[in-house]
């Protein structure tokens, strides 16, 4: 509210003195200059030759910069002004002699100011939230370049260690910061190694740009700790010292930043208390804030805070960036006056937008997967009825009912028909039948899904809720017949510690099989995962995306088989078993921040936690709670009294006081000492507002939070006995089939377009009847050409999805090498369906010994017979047995060269020469 009998222009004047004043500065009268009372002096209307500036900034006594103040209703106006600004940052400053032009230039409404720095190469004004403080400015005046200046000559990026995409990423953004382009985004899809990037980067700025601090900012505690440890291992590639060893890093765990510190790893949440200079629950820093639909109209404003001024940090580099730009956190990074490095997997429109549509590197998952940075996804569906249509409970029968917290039962008559849809399942109705059905379903595909394996692969199971995950881990252990240590719960409430259990699933044999509800869009990085199983929606596109991420890792063969020992090969892909329709349901770009008509009372009572004080909050809140203190009983009202320190009627109460306009008046009154005849103005009823608010929501705590929660989540849920469900289809989605189409046309393609260079497709294709000349080395050929040019057309992935299409039985392939000689044989047309090779070796083999034990003739002996199986076990791994062979094992432990002629004579060429011709016909 403006103050009676002042000109906009005193107005504005007074905002910028109190601006100046709370960064540090002692802003003066030209005639009452007192050098002495502070390191930096704002001098106002100090006279030049050009006429009166409105403020000359001096530090050490020396003038450094000026501003020039304007009325608020300049500031759509105020680009213009930088001229005006110029004129007197090049005048002649009375006093002082030769003065040089001044550096630092600021244009100011109060509302909005701008600032540049003339030394920078192509000096452009961006926007500050409020002006520099004088020991800073002191501090970069002493320097020979500028920030700006520096990051123009950084040293071209040596690529030793690094991806082809992450030098790509990196010599992007480091263009896009010479350009002096404040915003970047780098897109990188999952297991592309995003952070490993941004340490890179970040070591580079250090070290070569002399940057001061860089924050690396986060949205939970859990990815916090993960960038921290990889800042710990980060091993630069011109350097024998960890990262660590070479500069200081400190993850915030409280509000205490070091000064020493030169990155600081936080949580948007905690940054934001820290500017607000509230403490903040640990309770806030768990869970993605992303998910917490806040009712408030507008975001609590972020205010100054000289203990953070605005140049604290250099550069912010925003991790899984898609969620942290937005409504009361896109605050926190307007504060500070910093490069803005965003990173993220799955940009949306609003992504793109808030970096100004500046993609310094745009690495999508399908170019991941076709340069074997990840590995792509099938889709096998399980449809049950139930799942589809939900059911109906017949009245006048007794059903269960359960707690959903305490999980007790009781039987209950039904009055009426009870009819639930597939949306109620596992909320408010659970159909024990229906998760059997998805889960036996699965057990018994497994053989299709995973040919060849023994044991099931490692795999997430996403459900609805902590009761849904209890109600699927149990009949996962009696459906597999296995005990707990197989399938276990991986959330923030689990009673095993959550780490503990990543690092088992992530490391050891078991479990086999985890159930998660909260955390799964990032943090749950588990490498030998190869099975998504979903038996809860998604509507967010960007959610949905960051859960299929969980099993995008790529992983060798040998770290594969230490936890999944009958893995034949490397990692090649993952499947997603759609149980309920997930990869087919409709999805929005990103899930709503804005108001919304029904908001959850877990999400109510976070945003509370969060610093939400409007009235809508807050009365929304005081009616759920009064709901709830309905329901209760004793004992569960005790314990609310304990945990709060009040009963919950009178938290209700005070909730419904703190919006109450009385009490609001009356706060204001106190605060301001007014007389109960005056009216309060409107900038003191809000103080006094949320002052009230402050007080009241101060009871709420993650612990309080968490109890309350539960309390309300154990109304009883409808146990249906009554209905077995049925399955409708399990099979492959016709996506996955048309991905196996596109996969083995583009292998077929890549063996004709390469016959004429490589010798063993020439052979395959032209001169089929040489096949007993195709050498080990000739195939190894094939496979490195594969590896190099089509790392996507791994043989055991197009083994896969021949099989597939063709409905292939039998065993899988051992290795890539015989993977490769069925394909090539499907392919040529030797076969006419697809089979291992190993079976048509042993095939060929039997009808070899049978034919030469025809008749009188002589029938080779046991001895000779187990030479013959191990020639014809060497044939299946590499295609032909050469002479020196046999001087290898497992020829050398029998003997070698020497022993086979011993048993076969002069025999033993012509036997090497029928068998390779026979074997691998």
């Amino acid at each position: 509210m403006n103050e009676p009998n002042k000109t906009p222009e005193q107005i504005t004047r007074d905002r910028i003195d109190q601006m100046l004043t709370e960064a540090g500065w002692s802003v003066q009268d030209k005639n009452q200059i007192d050098f002495g009372k502070a390191g930096g002096i704002a001098v106002r209307e100090y006279p030049t030759d050009s006429g009166p500036a409105d403020y000359v900034l001096f530090v050490e006594r020396k003038p450094i910069g000026v501003i020039e103040a304007k009325r608020p209703e300049m500031g759509q106006n105020i680009n213009v002004v930088a001229e005006q600004t110029a004129k007197y940052a090049t005048a002649n400053l009375k006093w002082i002699k030769d003065n040089k032009p001044l550096p630092l230039l600021y244009e100011s409404t109060g509302e909005v100011t701008l600032f540049r720095d003339e030394r920078d190469p192509r000096p452009r004004s961006r926007e500050v939230f409020w002006f520099h403080q004088p020991q800073t400015l002191a501090e970069r005046i002493r320097q020979a370049q500028t920030l700006r200046a520096r990051l123009q000559k950084l040293p071209s990026l040596a690529a030793d260690g690094l991806r082809k995409v992450q030098v790509e990423a990196i010599t992007s953004l480091e263009e896009s910061f010479a350009a002096g382009r404040p915003r970047a985004l780098i897109q990188m899809a999952t297991g592309a190694g995003k952070t490993f990037t941004a340490i890179t980067s970040i070591y580079r700025l250090l070290k070569y740009a002399n940057a001061k601090r860089i924050l690396f900012l986060v949205d939970t505690k859990n990815l916090g700790e993960q960038a921290e440890q990889e800042f710990m291992a980060y091993l630069p590639n011109d350097d024998n010292r960890k990262f660590t060893e070479l500069y200081n890093v400190q993850r915030l765990s409280s509000s205490y930043i070091a000064d020493s510190s030169q990155v600081v790893i936080s949580t948007i949440q905690r940054l934001y208390s820290i500017l607000k200079g509230e403490p903040l629950d640990e309770a806030a820093e768990l869970e993605n804030p992303a998910e917490h639909r806040l009712t408030r109209k507008e975001p609590l404003p972020v205010v100054y805070n000289p203990q953070l001024p605005i140049e604290y940090f250099d550069f912010i580099v925003i991790d899984e960036c898609h969620r942290s730009i937005y409504n009361l956190w896109q605050q926190v990074l307007d504060y500070f006056d910093a490069f803005l490095v965003g990173l993220t997997a799955t940009p949306d429109k609003r992504t793109f937008a808030f970096f100004h549509e500046n993609v310094v590197s745009e690495y999508t998952h399908e170019q991941a997967v076709a340069d074997g940075v990840n590995v792509g996804y099938d889709v096998y569906t399980i449809e049950t009825e139930i799942t589809k249509k939900g059911a109906e409970l017949k009245a006048r029968r007794l059903v269960p009912k359960r707690d959903k917290l305490t999980r007790k039962k009781r039987w209950e008559l039904l009055d009426e028909n009870l009819e639930y849809s597939a949306k109620q399942l596992d909320r408010d109705v659970v159909n024990p039948s229906q998760i059997r059905k998805v889960i036996r379903t699965f057990r018994e595909k497994l053989p299709e899904i995973f040919p060849g394996r023994r044991e099931v692969p490692k795999t997430l199971i996403f459900a609805k809720s902590d009761s849904h995950a209890d109600d699927i881990i149990k009949i996962v252990r009696e459906e597999f017949d296995e005990g707990n240590a197989f399938c276990k719960k991986v959330t923030y409430k689990a009673d095993e510690d959550p780490k503990s259990v990543l690092s088992q699933f992530r490391n050891d044999y078991f479990p086999r099989i985890a159930v998660t509800v909260d955390m799964i869009a990032t943090g749950t990085d588990v490498r030998p995962l190869e099975c998504l199983l979903f038996m809860r929606d998604v509507r967010s596109r960007n959610y949905f995306e960051q859960m299929k991420g969980r099993g995008t890792r790529v992983l060798d063969y040998d770290e594969l088989r230490k936890v999944t020992p009958s893995a034949t090969n490397r990692k090649t892909h993952f499947v997603i078993i759609d149980a309920v329709g997930v990869t087919k349901s409709l999805k929005t770009d990103s899930r709503p921040l804005e108001r919304k008509p029904s908001v959850s009372f877990k999400d109510l009572i976070m945003s509370v936690l969060m610093g939400a004080d409007d009235e809508e909050t807050l009365t929304s809140l005081a009616n759920r709670l009064a709901r709830l203190n309905q329901q209760l009983d004793d004992k569960e009202r005790e314990q609310i009294n304990e945990k709060a320190g009040k009963p919950l009627p009178q938290i209700t109460r005070e909730l419904l006081d703190a919006v109450d306009p009385d009490r609001i008046d009356q706060q204001a009154r106190q605060e301001n000492n007014l007389q109960a005849d005056i009216e309060p103005n409107e900038e003191q009823r809000k103080k006094a507002a949320s002052t009230l608010a402050k007080q009241t929501t101060a009871v709420f705590t993650g612990e309080l939070n968490e109890m309350l929660e539960n309390i309300r989540r154990s109304h009883e849920q409808v146990i249906d006995n009554q209905n077995i469900d049925r399955l409708l289809r399990a099979e492959w989605d016709g996506d996955a089939r048309e991905n196996a189409e596109k996969l083995t046309r583009e292998f077929a393609d890549f063996l004709r377009e390469n016959k004429d260079e490589l010798l063993a497709l020439r052979i395959f294709f032209d001169q089929p009847y040489q096949r007993r000349e195709i050498t080990f080395q000739m195939l190894q050929d094939v496979l490195e050409k594969l590896r190099t040019d089509r790392p996507r057309l791994a043989p055991l992935r197009v083994w896969e999805a021949f099989a597939m299409l063709e409905n292939a039985k039998g065993k899988s392939p051992m290795s890539e090498l015989t993977a490769l000689v069925s394909l090539i044989r499907r392919i040529t047309g030797i076969d006419s369906e697809l089979t291992p090779f190993s079976e048509t070796v042993n095939r060929n083999f039997k009808t070899w010994i049978f034919k030469r034990h025809q008749g009188a003739g002589e029938k080779f002996t046991d001895e000779q017979m187990a030479w013959l199986h191990m020639i014809r076990d060497h044939i299946v791994s590499s295609h032909h047995l050469e002479r020196d062979d046999l001087e290898l094992a497992p020829f050398d432990a029998h003997g070698g060269l020497g022993k086979m002629w011993q048993l076969f004579g002069e025999e033993m060429d012509r036997i090497i020469d029928e068998m390779n011709e026979e074997l691998a016909a």
